[in-house]
């Protein structure tokens, strides 16, 4: 057989082409989560018109979402540690397979906590989001879930205030829209954040935590 140099080239050239993509995609933050996704999404399957949560670990460890709001359909794609960057970066991903009726959101708490960026900036990062979201979907509802006040993370409190009030005011611009604060039933009656609600690492929180969400969020469920 003769052996064709040129050809033997450009195939050895394809295949290392192909094992370094593959290589950086598989190095690239969170890609696991989202093949996993996927992988859920092949065995199980996508059901009709779900209401599809996005977002960080709140979210993540929420695994019983569906238990807390009876007649819904929930589909919960968040994944811990994640930030605004993140959905941004896979929003093809996170967003084409659903066919959604409603988008639900819990990101940013890591962008200040993690990235050290300006409240505006993170801003920015949701405004890019969502116009993604509006994008592909241009009538569904949209929802923002405040961020949270964990103890962990106290220092940031400041940051994350001025975060859920830009966000709140910029979803007022916007229709089918809103934004869900979730702070103050997470208070006390002297309006101190409840440290039994969370975990040992008052950063995620108990059963009791998710019950008072999904009692401030049930409302804004489609």
């Amino acid at each position: 057989m003769k052996y064709n140099r040129p050809l033997f080239k450009k195939l050895f050239f394809f295949a290392l082409m192909l094992s370094s993509l593959l290589f950086f995609a598989q190095e690239k933050p969170f890609w696991k989560e989202i093949q996993e996704f996927k992988k859920l999404d092949q065995t199980n399957g996508i059901p009709k018109r779900p209401i599809l949560f996005l977002g960080s670990s709140s979210f993540t460890y929420w695994k019983d979402v569906n238990d807390y709001f009876p007649g819904k359909t929930i589909v919960n794609r968040g994944f811990g540690g994640s930030r605004l960057l993140d959905l941004n970066n896979y929003s093809e991903e996170l967003l084409s397979p659903y066919h959604t009726k409603q988008i639900v959101i819990y990101c940013g708490e890591n962008d200040i906590s993690t990235d050290n960026p300006t409240p505006t900036e993170v801003l920015e990062r949701f405004k890019t989001f969502f116009g993604k979201i509006r994008a592909k979907y241009p009538k569904v509802p949209v929802a923002y879930v405040s961020v949270k006040y964990s103890p962990s993370r106290e220092q940031f409190w400041p940051q994350m205030k001025e975060l859920n009030e830009s966000i709140e005011a910029y979803l007022k611009t916007q229709k089918r829209a809103k934004f869900i604060d979730i702070t103050q039933v997470m208070n006390d009656e002297n309006e101190k954040v409840r440290t039994d609600i969370f975990k040992e690492d008052m950063l995620h929180m108990k059963p009791e935590g998710y019950r008072l969400w999904a009692k401030v969020m049930a409302p804004y469920l489609k």
